[in-house]
Parts: structure tokens; C-alpha cells; sequence
């Protein structure tokens, strides 16, 4: 099997599953933290609540996609770092640190 010559090769992530930093910097709760916490719902009660650590080792994770010679990187939103509350302001320490992230 071979691939066109201008395919692009990249990979993936969900916040839930990478970010971790639950409870840092003015993040809410997520149905997946309430979900995750409620006892029996996950194997061996695994929560996202420092998952990969990718909140904290975000400069490793681009340095990783990096050395793979990857050319593009899909990530999701935890918008409870943007929205705390789920609705009103905007987290100013989420954006900041998606905006380092990009």
C-alpha cells in the first residue's frame, strides 16, 4: 500500500483524554468528570483527571509530533476551560493556554 506523495500525515487527541488539570486555572466541570467520578461508570475508577498531563507537558507533546515529522495535529476544545460557568465569561487562563498550544 502506498500513500499519494502530498498526503499528510498527523494525529489526534481529546482534551478529556490528554489534558488533565481538572481543577487548574479556573477550569469547571465537564460530564466527563462528573461521569468519570460516579462509581462503577469507569474501569478501576480511571478519571481524566491528570490523564496524559498534556496541561503541563504541552512543549513535550509538540516536540514529540515534531521528531515524528508530523504535519498536522487535531485536537478538541475542553470548553469548560473556556466556560467555566458553561455560559457568561470566558476563562482567560484557558485561552491563554490553548494559545500557547497553537
Amino acid at each position: 500500500m502506498s500513500f499519494p506523495e502530498n498526503f499528510v500525515w498527523g494525529a489526534a487527541t481529546a482534551a478529556y483524554q490528554v489534558e488533565g488539570a481538572v481543577q487548574e486555572d479556573g477550569r469547571g466541570l465537564s460530564i466527563w468528570d462528573t461521569f468519570s467520578h460516579t462509581p462503577g461508570k469507569t474501569r478501576n475508577g480511571d478519571t481524566g483527571d491528570i490523564a496524559c498531563d498534556s496541561y503541563h507537558r504541552w512543549a513535550e507533546d509538540i516536540a514529540l509530533l515534531k521528531e515524528m515529522h508530523l504535519k498536522a495535529y487535531r485536537f478538541s476544545i475542553a470548553w469548560p476551560r473556556i466556560f467555566p460557568q458553561g455560559t457568561g465569561p470566558v476563562n482567560p487562563a484557558g485561552l491563554a493556554w490553548y494559545d500557547l498550544l497553537v
